[in-house]
């Protein structure tokens, strides 16, 4: 391949040796059913109680679900994905100004997840922005096109308000005061991931993302609404998430699994890819602060078990986990207790 990204508008006849999953870790894409009892929130429903019971099923049992009437308008997300396409479909040599293999940079372009240290690559190419506070990180941004940072910044400053009112209800779900969960996490950072997954060849050999659960606290996945491609794992078995008309796929990241002492779960998700259609996605991750201390309070531990996890930073947390392979084994189980493995949920 002649560049570091795919988004080049060539399509490839056969993928790329590089991006070809052993036969052992291929999707198996015949097997995964779709994924039809997922929990669909109506955050307009004007039922506190029900929102918040809705929430603790699928935190428990799921480790996700989707929100509508959630006051972000229509207009805003159908901007954001226009732009995002309008990105992506720049002349590759416009992109590769902002190219980036460095995970420390706080806004560049990559592809696949960790170039540096994958043997095998993902069908995807990336934006990664991050988001607040927003006049010191915007005039990084790209210039190309025009409307890009306006567009985005909006959309970031309606997203990091639904992600508090949702952090709120987390909180009340899990019987605790509703801003406890936005205390505990301190002055959260926000990043973005604008995704772009080209055509491929041949997908039952390779990935736009392989599993993985998400290092953060909260995700907020906007999906393109034509073209599916999210996966979770629910049962031991991959199922299909169909776009839901204005609705967010929200997700439940380690932050909170720990936070919540192992009682929701930081769900495994994977992108799979297609050969007709590209797809787009925007993912927008709620964060600590990075000396914001992860531990359970005590309501959560007054059981009998303690705590599942032990205390740690977040910074302590994200840095172990960029120095891993994305698919590699749950991050979190490297800051589990010891003398609580029997008391962590399956």
């Amino acid at each position: 391949m002649d560049t570091k990204v795919i988004s080049t508008g060539i399509r490839y006849s056969t993928l790329p040796e590089s991006y070809v999953r052993p036969e052992s870790e291929q999707p198996n894409l015949s097997a995964v059913e779709d994924c039809v009892d997922v929990q669909i929130i109506d955050l307009g429903s004007g039922d506190r109680r029900s929102i918040v019971q809705q929430i603790r099923n699928a935190c428990s049992l799921f480790g996700f679900f989707q929100v509508i009437n959630h006051g972000i308008p229509a207009e805003a997300t159908e901007q954001i994905l226009d732009v995002a396409n309008e990105f992506f479909s720049l002349p590759v040599e416009e992109k590769m100004k902002l190219y980036s293999d460095d995970p420390s940079k706080t806004m560049r372009l990559s592809t696949s997840f960790n170039v540096k240290k994958e043997t095998v690559h993902n069908w995807r190419d990336y934006l990664r922005l991050h988001c607040y506070p927003l006049d010191k990180y915007v005039p990084e941004w790209p210039s190309n096109p025009p409307s890009f940072k306006e567009t985005v910044g909006s959309y970031c400053m309606q997203v990091r308000e639904l992600a508090f009112r949702l952090q709120e209800l987390i909180s009340e779900s899990l019987g605790l005061q509703k801003d406890h969960i936005k205390k505990a996490l301190g002055e959260q950072g926000q990043h973005m991931a604008v995704n772009y997954y080209p055509p491929c060849p041949q997908p039952e050999l390779t990935y736009g993302l392989p599993g993985h659960t998400d290092p953060n606290a909260l995700t907020i996945l906007l999906q393109d609404l034509h073209v599916a491609g999210l996966q979770v794992l629910k049962d031991g078995k991959w199922m299909g998430v169909k776009p839901h008309p204005n609705a967010f796929v929200v997700n439940i990241g380690d932050q909170l699994q720990a936070l919540s002492n192992g009682r929701y779960k930081s769900v495994w998700h994977r992108a799979i890819v297609n050969t007709d259609k590209p797809r787009m996605s925007v993912a927008s991750f709620l964060c600590p602060s990075d000396d914001a201390l992860i531990s359970p309070p005590k309501e959560l531990t007054e059981d009998g078990s303690g705590a599942v996890y032990r205390d740690f930073t977040y910074a302590e947390y994200y840095k172990k986990f960029w120095s891993r392979n994305l698919d590699q084994e749950h991050c979190l189980e490297l800051f589990k207790n010891s003398r609580s493995q029997q008391h962590q949920p399956p």
